[in-house]
Parts: structure tokens; C-alpha cells; sequence
């Protein structure tokens, strides 16, 4: 049998907080000495320790905690229940980092005001190009409304075109069309070399030359590119230029990590 000091030590915690969960009836010790009050602990407990404070890191309250181990709830129940709120936790991990990398990109572009670039913007012309592509609609133009619509639909299209035989002649493009609502059409686009548009479980179009676009381009996640993108919105007003349309995106590097991307962002420019 173990003191409360060695059974802290082996349980990776606090006496304290073992004091804590005796008091609240969460984990009693084994055997209290009625003369000297001193607790007792089996090693055999240490799996119900494990228990508590895993169900306590994963975000549940000492009473739920104890609820739970009330109802005797077995290891492959508890191993289920454990696997889901750490899902759960995962992903709000993830929204929240996310998240937070677009309040940096909003800083960034804060930053940059009156920042105008010269050597930075390229006005060329596009030419036509021949796609396989899949849609969907995002329910507006923001990051967080893109993002989730644009990575899946490419997850899928090359999915299909491998199933195919279609190997892609050139780097990926997204383009993007407001409807009448106020919804976005999300366009993931491959260039391909192919004579029909027909009997495919993908769409075949020609994506139309576009005559002037102003271009830059972005180094980084696409969820860091607001600064690169009001920069060229600052240089489109400030020379005298008007937008037509969304800029297409043309993905020159897109595999490995995200921040080591390099994106050609293509804004349709109205002809003089």
C-alpha cells in the first residue's frame, strides 16, 4: 500500500488535489488510519486515477467525472467516449488555429496600408484554357466559406480524373462566380488535353481567355492571402483600373505544407 505522497508521485499528480477528490467522494483512498488520518492507496487504484484525469483533461466537470465512473462504465465504453471528445477537442483545435490565422492575415493587411506596389503587379493577358471541373456553391466569399467548398472539391476531382486515366496538362486553377443571392460558385479547375466534354463524371469547359488581368503573386496558405489580395485591389484602383470579376487562382505550387504554396492571384481587369 501506498502513502498519499508515493501514490501523488506514481499518478503523475498532487496531493492536493488527491485531498481534493477524497473530499468530494471522487477517488477515496483504500484504507484511512483511524488514529492518525493518514490515507492509504493500492496500486490497483491508480487505473481509476487514470480514469479521472483523463476524463477531467478532456474537458468534463469533476461531477460529470463522477457520473461516469458511477455507472461503471467499461474500458472499451470509456475508450469510445475518450476517442469522440478528443474528436471533438481536435477540432476546435483546428477551427480556432484557423481562426487565428486570419486575424493575423487582417493584421497583416492593416499593416500594409498605404503600402503600394510597383515591381509586385503584372498586367498580361490570359489565355484560353481547357478544364475539368467540379463545382459547388459557398455561401459567401469569406476564407471560412471558401476553404471548406475549394479543398474537398479538388480532393475529388483528382480522385476522378486518376480513375479516368486523365493525367492534368498544367497546375490547378479556381475560379469563382456570385449568383444572384449572394452565394459564391466555387470552380475547382485542372487544365486537361481532351478532344470530348462529354461521358465524363466530371464538366469538360473551355475557361474563356481573359484579355488584361492584373496579377500577383502570393507565397503562403491561401488563408494568409488578404493582404496579398487588397494589395492588388489597392493597385487596381490606384491606376485607374476596374475589376470585372473575381480573380482566378492559379496554384504554381500546391503540395507539401500550406505556407510554402505560391499562388497567381488573376483579377479580370474591364478593357479601355
Amino acid at each position: 500500500m501506498f502513502t498519499i505522497g508515493e501514490f501523488a508521485k506514481h499518478g503523475r499528480v498532487s496531493v492536493r488535489m488527491l485531498r481534493h477528490y477524497d473530499a468530494v467522494g471522487l477517488l477515496r483512498p483504500a484504507h484511512v488510519d483511524p488514529a492518525s488520518g493518514y490515507r492509504g492507496y493500492e496500486a490497483a487504484q491508480l487505473a481509476e486515477l487514470n480514469r479521472v484525469i483523463a476524463l477531467k483533461d478532456l474537458g468534463f466537470t469533476l461531477e460529470q467525472v463522477g457520473a461516469i465512473l458511477g455507472e461503471r462504465v467499461g474500458a472499451e465504453e470509456l475508450r469510445g467516449m475518450l476517442r469522440l471528445r478528443h474528436a471533438e477537442l481536435a477540432a476546435l483545435v483546428s477551427e480556432t488555429t484557423t481562426r487565428l490565422t486570419r486575424v493575423e492575415a487582417r493584421l497583416r493587411s492593416i499593416e500594409s496600408e498605404g503600402h503600394m506596389p510597383s515591381n509586385d503587379v503584372v498586367l498580361k493577358s490570359i489565355p484560353a484554357v481547357r478544364v475539368a471541373e467540379l463545382s459547388a456553391t459557398a455561401a459567401g466569399y469569406e476564407p471560412e466559406d471558401i476553404g471548406p467548398v475549394i479543398s474537398p472539391l479538388f480532393d475529388e476531382l483528382c480522385r476522378r480524373l486518376a480513375a479516368a486515366g486523365v493525367t492534368p496538362v498544367g497546375p490547378s486553377i479556381a475560379y469563382y462566380e456570385e449568383r444572384a443571392d449572394g452565394s459564391v460558385e466555387v470552380h475547382a479547375a485542372l487544365p486537361v488535353a481532351l478532344g470530348s466534354t462529354e461521358g465524363h463524371d466530371f464538366d469538360v469547359v473551355d475557361l474563356p481567355a481573359i484579355e488584361t488581368a492584373a496579377t500577383i503573386v502570393h507565397h503562403g496558405s491561401m488563408d494568409t492571402v488578404l493582404p496579398t489580395a487588397q494589395l492588388l485591389a489597392r493597385w487596381i484602383d490606384g491606376n485607374g483600373h476596374r475589376a470585372t470579376g473575381y480573380a482566378r487562382e492559379l496554384y504554381l505550387e500546391c503540395m507539401g505544407d500550406p505556407s510554402t504554396w505560391v499562388t497567381e492571384l488573376q483579377t479580370p481587369l474591364a478593357v479601355h
